[in-house]
């Protein structure tokens, strides 16, 4: 519930435009603002005009009474600010500009090498999001220019393979040698300025309350750096960092139930998000959801993070000789574990891997759970959402204190 008190007025602020979001284009009346927050009548006339004076909100037509004058409605004016969201991932970097909800406007996908050393790292991340945001000005501008103001799609089609300058005037290459665009999507609003700030999503361990890395299975170098602080300063804006199934799994807590689920990424590497009664659960030192390296295999392979017979391990390889049936069967042993352990309500899975092979994992995994879940019925399904679920969850690490989510702040 909202209050009426002075010094709570940001808090007010966000209550109301947490429900501006969630009305979406059919907005939402003063009256329905005041009985959902608790403030009074005047308070939210008070809110909902400075968000109208600074752009955020504005009328989305009227609706009939049953009393009365017709009721006004308003809503969230999407694109009067922006989020930032990078995946660093071990071979590829993602960075994706969204809108305030949460649609993505322009995405951007180029290779990376994790280990090439902070400062590359750094400068490489910090080229894309200048790109990004230089894309969605350049959209903007060339939608403001169509007769009618009709939508356009600018530089790459998404799929494209497109050659690009960075600011420094060289290119950075990807498939074909070229940088991929992958789009520049049609809604990028007015005025596309200054983001908020950046989410960073990377592999873990890492420490997400001090914004550094550990030990990152493979990439041991980056233990101790201060990555958040570092890129903050070269960017000049502010910096939220993450672990990737971390940021993935709050994208998906925002936009479904508040229950329990696990979410299970196969990329490069193995991890999990893990959302406990519709909150983001990181763990004291951010080390929950290490779950590619559970040992299930005592006397396995060796692992990138010095155990053996790590589910990781195991299942990677099993990838790797093509062999996706002993894939799912593996990666199903590790979410029959979770589902045990938790008593979550749903498996969902995600990456690059699983998209891929979408059904095979599905099927494999589904089954798996169901021999071993004693008849709960746990379903197993592929994340949905959009196509750079870590990238947008990611920006949703700058967006969600913005508006300060009823589920809590540890959802942020």
């Amino acid at each position: 519930m909202g209050a009426n008190l002075p010094v709570l007025r940001g808090h007010n602020a966000a209550l109301v435009l947490d429900l501006l979001r969630t009305a979406g284009e059919g907005g939402i009346s003063r009256l329905e603002l005041a009985e959902r927050t608790g403030l009074t009548p005047q308070a939210v006339s008070k809110i909902t005009a400075r968000l109208r004076t600074e752009g955020m909100a504005a009328e989305a037509g009227r609706r009939a009474s049953t009393g009365g004058k017709p009721r006004t409605v308003l809503r969230l004016v999407p694109s009067a600010a922006h989020a930032v969201g990078l995946h660093l991932d071990r071979d590829e970097l993602t960075a994706v500009l969204v809108d305030l909800a949460g649609t993505p406007v322009a995405v951007r996908r180029v290779p990376l090498d994790l280990g090439a050393g902070a400062e590359q790292v750094i400068e490489a991340a910090a080229v894309q999001v200048d790109a990004v945001r230089a894309e969605a000005v350049r959209a903007d501008a060339a939608r403001a220019a169509t007769p009618g103001g009709g939508a356009v799609r600018s530089g790459a089609v998404r799929g494209e393979a497109v050659r690009t300058a960075t600011p420094g005037g060289e290119a950075v290459r990807g498939e074909a040698g070229r940088t991929r665009v992958d789009s520049v999507l049609p809604h990028a609003g007015p005025g596309v300025g200054e983001p908020l700030g950046v989410g960073v999503a990377m592999p873990g361990p890492l420490d997400h309350v001090t914004g550094v890395p550990r030990r990152v299975t493979g990439f041991p170098q980056w233990d101790g750096f201060p990555l958040r602080d570092a890129l903050a300063a070269r960017l000049q804006l502010p910096v939220v960092l993450d672990k990737d199934t971390n940021a993935a799994a709050l994208g998906l807590a925002l936009r479904g139930p508040g229950d329990s689920f696990v979410y299970l990424h196969l990329g490069t590497g193995l991890g999990a998000g893990l959302v406990l009664g519709g909150t983001l659960h990181r763990g004291a030192r951010t080390g929950a959801g290490e779950f590619g390296h559970q040992v299930i295999q005592l006397d396995g392979p060796l692992c990138e993070c010095g155990n053996r017979g790590c589910i990781e391990a195991l299942c990677l390889a099993a990838v790797a000789r093509g062999d996706l049936v002993e894939a799912a069967r593996v990666l199903g042993a590790g979410a029959a574990n979770l589902v045990g352990l938790l008593d979550i309500d749903r498996v969902l899975l995600g990456g690059r891997t699983i998209a891929a092979h979408e059904e095979r994992f599905v099927r494999g995994v589904a089954a798996v759970v169901a021999e071993r879940a004693r008849g709960a019925g746990i379903p197993v399904a592929a994340a949905e959402g959009g196509a750079h679920p870590v990238a947008e969850g990611a920006a949703q690490l700058v967006l969600a204190p913005v508006f300060r989510h009823r589920r809590g702040a540890e959802l942020g």
